[in-house]
C-alpha cells in the first residue's frame, strides 16, 4: 500500500510543481502587460488566486504525506513508546476528522456551486475550481487512514529508541 500511495503522491507532487510553474507565468503576464504594455489582464488576478489556492491544497497533501506539517515533535520524542503511539494516533484521529470536514463540505460546495461560472473567465466552472477541496480531503483521508492502520498494527517498542523525558529543560 505505501508503494501505491507514494506513487500516488509523488503525482500529487509534480501537479503542484506544475502549478507553480504556471502561478509563475500567469503572474509574470500579469506583471508584463501592466508595467510594460500599461493594459492590465482583467483574469490573471483571480486565476493566480485559484492556481495558489491549488498549489496549496495539493501541497498540504504532499506534506501530510511526508510528515512535514508542524507538530509537537520535541514533546512527543521524549514520550515513553506507549505514550509517544497514544499521543499519535489522538494527533492522526484529530486531522481524520478535519479532513473528513474537508472533503464532506467541500463535496457539498462543489455540488451547490455546480454551473456558477467564475468572474472574469466565464468559461471557468467554479465547481473546478472548488473541486480541490475534496479531492485533497480523500487524499488526505487515505493517508491518515493508512497511518492509523501503521500504529495500529505496528508493536509497541518498550526497550531502545528514545529515553522518557524528565521533565528538565536541560535535556
Amino acid at each position: 500500500m505505501h508503494g501505491l500511495l507514494g506513487r500516488l503522491v509523488a503525482l500529487v507532487e509534480w501537479w503542484a510543481v506544475g502549478l507553480l510553474a504556471g502561478l509563475t507565468v500567469v503572474v509574470c503576464l500579469g506583471v508584463f502587460f501592466r508595467y510594460v504594455l500599461n493594459s492590465s489582464l482583467v483574469w490573471y488576478d483571480e486565476f493566480a488566486s485559484y492556481l495558489l489556492v491549488w498549489l496549496t491544497f495539493y501541497g498540504a497533501v504532499v506534506a501530510q504525506f511526508q510528515e512535514r506539517h508542524i507538530g509537537f515533535d520535541l514533546v512527543v520524542e521524549k514520550l515513553a513508546p506507549p505514550a509517544r503511539r497514544l499521543a499519535d494516533g489522538v494527533a492522526e484521529l484529530a486531522v481524520l476528522g478535519f479532513q473528513f470536514v474537508l472533503f464532506y463540505y467541500g463535496w457539498i460546495l462543489m455540488e451547490r456551486m455546480g454551473d456558477e461560472s467564475t468572474i472574469s473567465l466565464p468559461w471557468i466552472r467554479v465547481a473546478w475550481v472548488t473541486s480541490v477541496l475534496p479531492i485533497t480531503g480523500a487524499l488526505m483521508l487515505i493517508i491518515s487512514l493508512w497511518r492509523i492502520i501503521g500504529l495500529l498494527s505496528r508493536p509497541t517498542k518498550t526497550k531502545g529508541g528514545h529515553g522518557t523525558w524528565s521533565g528538565s529543560s536541560s535535556e
